[in-house]
């Protein structure tokens, strides 16, 4: 095989050390061609689009995650793994559960609660609880205060289901718990991390906000997340 994996045509060294991770292919490549210098695109493998420039002369790369634990599992284990990639952002959306979130606020997800059994493979004697990097945290917060945007750093929830046939109960129950929103695949990624011993942080838009119905449309997902793209960026 001619390269470290079947999903990524990337040769060793064609990624930088940080990569961001939009589900969206297609928000990596606005990424990429809104922000970054000297871009050079290095994956095109099931239209999953990796590519690495300059943001302010620091070397960055930005590639699609696909929507999912499984996905961004298989795409952040090979970054952290066979790329040497140290640190993973991903930046993504969500639908907020706290009443106090509005549409387009950040979520900086300190921690990821799930309903996925993505943990059994490690065989624990116990409940792992999925973190961030402190180190990354911290900056995205730093970051956020000196653009002046809306944040709320907290637990979110990982959800193995984007249609939950027991919302009505299950939805409560994570309120009750203070978590602030749902999405899909940091939990993953926070393992992931952690089993490599590198870093992981998610920074989340709130797209839709399940308690009040109101929702962007998918082309404004696409390329109006500009706050957190750059918080991301600041950090990386």
């Amino acid at each position: 095989m001619s390269t470290p994996t079947a999903h990524n045509a990337a040769k060793k060294g064609d990624i930088a050390k940080t990569v961001l991770m939009p589900g969206d292919p297609l928000r990596a490549k606005f990424i990429a061609e809104t922000y970054l210098e000297n871009v050079k695109q290095f994956n095109t493998v099931r239209n999953m689009f990796g590519y690495t420039g300059t943001y302010k002369g620091k070397e960055i790369s930005v590639m699609g995650h696909g929507m999912g634990m499984p996905s961004i599992g298989i795409y952040s284990y090979e970054l952290y793994n066979f790329y040497d990639v140290e640190n993973i952002i991903r930046i993504g959306s969500a639908g907020a559960i706290n009443e106090d979130l509005k549409v387009r606020d950040l979520v900086i997800a300190m921690g990821a609660s799930t309903n996925s059994n993505y943990a059994a493979q490690y065989e624990l004697p116990g409940t792992f609880a999925p973190i961030a990097s402190y180190d990354l945290l911290r900056k995205a917060v730093d970051a956020a205060e000196n653009k002046g945007v809306n944040y709320f750093v907290g637990n979110v929830l990982s959800s193995d289901t984007f249609y939950n046939d027991d919302a009505k109960t299950a939805t409560p129950a994570w309120m009750k718990m203070g978590v602030a929103c749902i999405e899909m695949e940091a939990a993953a990624l926070y393992m992931n991390a952690a089993r490599a011993g590198k870093k992981a942080l998610c920074i989340l838009t709130v797209s839709d906000h399940i308690l009040t119905g109101e929702s962007l449309p998918a082309e404004e997902r696409q390329v109006s997340f500009n706050d957190m793209m750059e918080v991301a960026l600041e950090i990386a």
